[in-house]
Parts: C-alpha cells; structure tokens; sequence
C-alpha cells in the first residue's frame, strides 16, 4: 500500500505488516532484514517509512493503571487519545503532550516529545520509569535511566531506530479539573513575545501563535497563550467531537493575500492587551483535533511543518533574520508556532535544546525547497536545531551538525544489534547505516 508522513509530501510504496500481539512482532523481526516500526503516521516526514513497515496500533493494550498515584503502564500502540479517555475522569494528565493526541506512545517516546512545558518539565522521556524493547534478535529488554541507560538515551528520541518498543510505564501529572485557564497576552514585535515569554517563564504551558507576515517594527507581532490547570472544576473526558473539512473549498484560501487578513483579523479580534478565558484540555492542547483532514489543505503536493530551535543568545536576532529570508524567498508560512524551551536532556537525538522553536507550515513548491536549504545553514552555523519528527529534507552534514551525539547513538545501536535492523527512509537519508 501507499504509506506517507502526515505532511503528505514523499509518498512510498510499502509492504505494511500488522501484528496482534508480542509474539507477532518477534516472527516479523526474524523473518525480515529491515523495518520501521510505524504508529498512527503523525510524523511530518518519512521518518516511519520504509518498503516494510510494522504496524503497532495494534499493540493496544492497557496493562496496568494505579489511579492512585498516577502511574500507567500500556503497550505502544495505545494513543494519548485513549491514554487521555481513561486517566483524565481519575484526576490524571499525560505529563507533556504534544499538539495533537493522536499519537502513538510508542510514536511519542521515539520522538522524545516535548509540549507547551518544556521550559517546567522537560520531554516525556524525563517522566518515563521504564520501557520493554524489543531488539534486533528478538530478544526484550527493560531500559530506564538505570537499566541499560544508554539505550534509553538511544531510544527516547531515536525515531525508532533501536528497536520496537512493546509498553512502556509512565508517572503522570495529577489535576483537579478538565479545565485549563488560558491567559491570552497581545505581544506587539518579536522582542516583545520573547520579553513576555521570559516574565512568565515559570507559567505551566506557554505558546505563541506568531503573525509571520507582519514586518517593520511589527516584525513576528504575536499572540501568546499561558495556561495552567484550574484548582477546582469537574473531571470530564475530552470531547470526541470531529469533522472533516471541506478541503477542495478551504484550500482556495490558503494564498498570502487571505493569510495576512486572517493573521490581523485574529491578531486584532483580542481587543485588550491581557484577556482571560476558559478552555477544555482538548480546545488549549490539541486544537487541530477536532478537524480529522486538516493536512490535506495544502493540496496534492503536502505540506512541510519546518521546526527548529536557536540558542537564547543571540535568539531574537537569528529569529528577525529567518523571518526576513523567508519573505525575501517570497514563501509564506501559513502558520507560526512558538515556544521556549529549558536545559536540553543527556539522550542522544531528542530535539529540545535551551532556546527559542519556531514551527512553520509551508505549502509545497519546488522554491521552498531552496529557501529550507538555505535556512538550515542559517540554523547550524548560529548552534541550533531541526526537528527529526518533522525534517523532510536534512541532509547527512546538517544532521550531523544539529545532533553531535549522532556517533554515540550509533554505537549504541551497533551493541544492541539494531543497525542492519531497524531502518527508514529518514535515516538512509541522513546516513544511519
């Protein structure tokens, strides 16, 4: 079958493989040469594709949840969507999340996610106790911080190249509410968001939606949004409520022109300068949810969410210019997402480094790819960062640039019998074989 990213940008003929249980997953691996363990395909890219492909929503079994004190123990093809649906009415929350909670835990350990939080509480693999992996021979082992530690480094955010993860045991975030309040802050510049970020650095969620078309003194205006769980309230499941978008219709307005009146007809709607308001956990973390065919917007060709992160030194400077090459290339990000991060972890591939991410969606052209080129020079020569969950299109030099302990994380997967193994259409590309 056609197997694709969620960008819907490189699309690949693949035999897909779909086990019902542990001892499925041990057959396929000693039957096939290599593979990639593939979820609910929420990844941008082709980092879950190759000519075969594990399924794993089919490893979909809760097996312990101590309500209690907050621990979930599940396999990897449970989403944070059904996580959600059973720990929120018991007074629990996945620690960080990511923006949309149809993903695969499994999906969300290779990726080592961060969420809104990332400044407070790090990526979802500082709140993992332990992982069952499966290796190359198929062979499982327990990985932790202090069981085979350095190949948990490996695999919490090694997009799934050390082997297959089975389940995983998870300390969640206790709340008293389904509600989260949501203070809206209007940010006039660039400087001024990331002014704003720093005075409430101790905010429990903090996001910007930023006006990428805006320039002048009003270059990278924004809109940025702190939260934080409400002390009281009822427990209720998210809503489950979805749609499909009329794409054919929607997508005549994705042009510059309409862009820049939505951008100030959504910057400008929020009259005050500080606004407080109430929201569900679904509508502040994960508000494409609802709309089940949002990526199909952007056309036959896909779409590319380029995500990257810059130091704080010097962050707001890197950040003005980006903003200007990406104009000056004519291209139009329809939108702009940032955050802060805190201090970066010890594992080997995760994306989050101390600094500023910007995430940007691109509708495909054949001048965006020269413009990204040009903007991942940018990005490493000023000590920065590409997502892997969302790259299309890193090379093996830039990579190697953004993750310096790529020759670490190799060596690892050399010890554990994953190289020859476990492989994706990401990693030939980045030169992990």
């Amino acid at each position: 079958m056609k197997i694709y990213g969620w960008g819907r940008y490189s699309v690949f003929d693949a035999e897909v493989l779909k086990p019902k249980n542990i001892k499925d997953v041990q057959k396929i691996i000693k039957r096939n040469k290599k593979f990639i363990a593939r979820g609910l395909g929420r990844s941008y890219g082709d980092s879950a594709n190759n000519d075969v492909v594990i399924e794993t929503n089919y490893l979909n079994n809760f097996i312990t949840f101590d309500s209690e004190n907050g621990i979930i123990t599940c396999e990897s093809g449970v989403s944070i969507q059904e996580v959600n649906r059973l720990i929120i009415p018991k007074g629990w929350f996945m620690p960080v999340t990511p923006g949309t909670s149809y993903v695969t835990i499994g999906g969300a350990i290779a990726s080592d996610v961060h969420g809104k939080n990332h400044h407070c509480e790090g990526t979802l693999s500082q709140h993992i106790l332990s992982i069952k992996l499966m290796l190359g021979d198929g062979d499982i082992l327990t990985i932790s911080n202090n069981i085979n530690s350095d190949l948990f480094k490996a695999t919490c955010g090694g997009m799934g190249l050390t082997g297959i993860i089975i389940s995983a045991t998870i300390k969640l975030r206790s709340i008293h509410s389904s509600q989260i309040k949501n203070t809206i802050i209007k940010a006039n510049c660039l400087e001024e968001v990331c002014d704003q970020f720093e005075r409430n650095f101790y905010s429990p969620y903090s996001v910007a939606w930023i006006d990428c078309l805006s320039k002048g003194k009003n270059l990278g205006r924004s809109l940025l949004f702190l939260g934080e769980h409400m002390k009281k309230g009822e427990l209720k499941r998210n809503s489950e409520a979805q749609k499909y978008i009329p794409t054919k219709i929607c997508s005549l307005f994705l042009n510059k022109y309409l862009i820049k009146i939505f951008n100030n007809v959504y910057y400008y709607k929020n009259f005050k300068k500080k606004n407080i308001t109430q929201l569900s956990l679904k509508e502040y973390f994960y508000p494409l949810d609802s709309f089940l065919n949002w990526n199909q917007l952007y056309g036959k060709k896909g779409f590319i969410q380029y995500q990257f992160v810059v130091p704080k030194k010097n962050g707001i400077k890197i950040l003005k210019e980006i903003l200007k090459i990406i104009s000056e290339h004519n291209q139009t990000p329809f939108l702009g997402v940032l955050k802060i991060f805190g201090s970066q972890n010890e594992n080997y591939l995760s994306f989050p480094q101390e600094g500023y991410t910007l995430a940007l969606d691109f509708k495909v052209n054949q001048d965006l790819l020269r413009l990204i080129s040009v903007l991942d020079k940018k990005i490493i020569n000023n000590g920065g960062r590409i997502y892997l969950t969302k790259d299309t299109l890193m090379n093996k030099e830039t990579f190697r640039s953004c993750y310096p302990k790529w020759n670490l994380f190799e060596k690892v997967r050399a010890k554990y019998k994953a190289i020859g193994k476990f492989s994706s259409h990401q990693s030939i590309r980045l030169g992990l074989e």
